[in-house]
């Protein structure tokens, strides 16, 4: 891809089209489709570069000690991941990052983003101020997911859900992954989740779309 197809990506922010090509060729970053339902970066296997949605939409799946896997929060276009493993050189990570779309992933060498630095000049200072920029919008979403799961019941997980999805994406209507997708999302049982949403409806705290959802604020106690 060109410098200028990547221009959307938030770790190239303030940077034209021709630094962005100078970048990625002196670090070594490689740019790829993936189908989804795609692992694009599997538990305790050995990683050095990381990863940044170009387009597409991806979730974590963490694995505990008995091998079962848990859905963390999703990755929407322009998030980081890899980064763990690829900063500490570890193999230890117990997540995987699998593609909920088709995508389109660039791939950073960690260790050629660091000595990049005297051939980059301006440009790398540019960079790794916007990682550290990705990186903090990564671990807000983290904080997030706990603070959603920590929820008394489904229906205020539902709602902080929304609450959340609705900042991020800076709209009231809020695109909202399929019934299978969601109730992993908000670790619960999908027929009670549909249950629950019906009870919203009829509640009118929620107004129900095919991919998303509406929630009526004045309705909120």
């Amino acid at each position: 891809m060109s410098g200028e197809d990547l221009q959307g990506v938030p770790l190239f922010k303030d940077l034209l089209p021709n630094e962005i090509e100078l970048f990625m060729k002196f670090t070594g970053t490689t740019v790829r489709e993936y189908p989804r339902g795609e692992r694009v970066l599997e538990a305790f296997m050995p990683n050095a570069k990381i990863g940044v949605i170009v387009s597409g939409e991806a979730q974590i799946l963490s694995l505990d000690r008995l091998g079962n896997e848990t859905v963390g929060h999703s990755l929407e276009s322009g998030a980081m991941f890899g980064t763990t493993s690829a900063i500490l050189g570890e193999d230890l990570i117990a997540v995987s990052v699998q593609l909920t779309t088709d995508a389109v992933i660039m791939w950073v060498p960690y260790r050629s983003l660091l000595i990049a630095g005297p051939k980059l000049g301006r440009m790398h200072g540019i960079v790794m101020k916007n990682f550290l920029e990705t990186f903090s919008r990564k671990n807000l979403l983290m904080m997030q997911k706990v603070e959603l799961l920590s929820q008394k019941n489904l229906r205020e997980r539902i709602i902080l859900y929304l609450l959340q999805r609705e900042r991020r994406q800076q709209s009231e209507l809020v695109k909202v992954p399929g019934r299978v997708q969601l109730a992993k999302e908000l670790e619960c049982n999908r027929s009670s989740l549909t249950r629950e949403i019906s009870l919203m409806q009829a509640d009118g705290l929620v107004e129900v779309g095919d991919h998303w959802m509406r929630l009526n604020k004045d309705k909120l106690s």
